[in-house]
């Protein structure tokens, strides 16, 4: 319960190391090096992919352990500190509002292009060149409600689980096992060229990983839009409506509850558009802050008192 909540304190407070310090960094290198190794026939991807995820994430909870092992025999306050830094590391939630507020900003200053930069460099993988406002305010939102999940929910989750069953080490191991697949299916998970072959493992185990987590993000935002005074009926109802409209079975979950409590549609065109309304401006990016914020605290509150409550 400690580790968790200084975790999460200090991904708050203090934000990510340096990638040169970084484990997903070090993580996105063997994705990285396996890449670069694989064989070339569409059957041999597969296989080579497959192998590939179950090293890297094996390597990351192996790690993860060793790193607990060591850690835990330090001094005093210094192991659950350094333990929560571990931990810290396989979140993002601080860094997705700020990549999300920059987005914003840029906006608010009327300046499209530096939006569109920014968007595209921190949030999402679609080309933004030639995206209005509305597609670019929509992109930051959709990022925002999407990496709920990914970039807090289900660490926080596999960690509760882990330290439930095993302790704070089996929570880290299980963290960063999925914070592996996750960073490798944003590397190789894509229906395009080899990667159709050789992140197909990944894609699938990314999407069975965050199946129960995204649901649970989804109805932290519709809570969340009540505690932030806007729509939790529109979230819900929208949820339930459009949740299911995008390739992926997890990502527009988050995203159909966001547009719903904001009142407004948010669209990739020609891939979805989720929700009624006009596209998202500045307010509603900050007012879509207020509620992620409101749905992180509330799933917090739940995994410490999941493991307040342990026997």
């Amino acid at each position: 319960m400690t580790v968790l909540a200084l975790a999460v304190a200090l991904d708050l407070v203090v934000g990510d190391p340096p990638n040169r310090w970084h484990p997903v960094a070090w993580i996105g290198r063997l994705v990285a090096l396996g890449r670069r190794l694989a064989p070339r026939s569409p059957d041999d991807l597969a296989i080579h992919g497959s192998f590939l995820i179950l090293i890297v994430a094996g390597t990351a909870a192996g790690g993860a352990l060793v790193a607990h092992a060591l850690l835990a025999s330090l001094p005093g306050i210094a192991a659950p500190l350094a333990q929560a830094w571990l931990l810290k590391c396989s979140l993002s939630l601080r860094g997705l509002l700020g990549a999300v507020e920059v987005v914003r900003g840029h906006l608010v200053a009327d300046d499209l292009e530096g939006a569109r930069r920014a968007v595209g460099y921190h949030l999402v993988s679609r080309e933004t060149a030639d995206l209005d406002r509305g597609a670019v305010a929509s992109a930051a939102v959709e990022s925002l409600a999407e990496n709920l999940t990914d970039g807090f929910v289900t660490p926080v989750v596999f960690y509760v689980v882990g330290a439930l069953v095993g302790g704070v080490g089996a929570g880290l191991a299980l963290a960063w096992a999925y914070r592996a697949v996750n960073t490798a299916d944003a590397m190789i998970g894509y229906r395009r060229d080899e990667l159709e072959y050789l992140g197909r493992a990944t894609a699938r185990a990314d999407d069975l990983l965050n199946y129960l987590p995204a649901r649970l993000a989804a109805a932290a935002l519709v809570a969340g839009a009540w505690l932030a005074r806007r729509s939790a009926a529109g979230a819900a109802r929208a949820w339930r409506r459009d949740g299911g409209r995008t390739e992926s079975p997890n990502a527009g979950q988050t995203m159909a509850a966001m547009a719903g409590a904001l009142g407004v549609s948010l669209e990739k065109a020609g891939h979805y558009r989720l929700g009624e309304g006009p596209p998202p401006d500045p307010e509603a990016i900050d007012v879509a802050m207020q509620v992620e914020r409101w749905a992180a605290a509330l799933c917090l509150a739940m995994a410490l008192l999941a493991l307040a409550v342990r026997p």
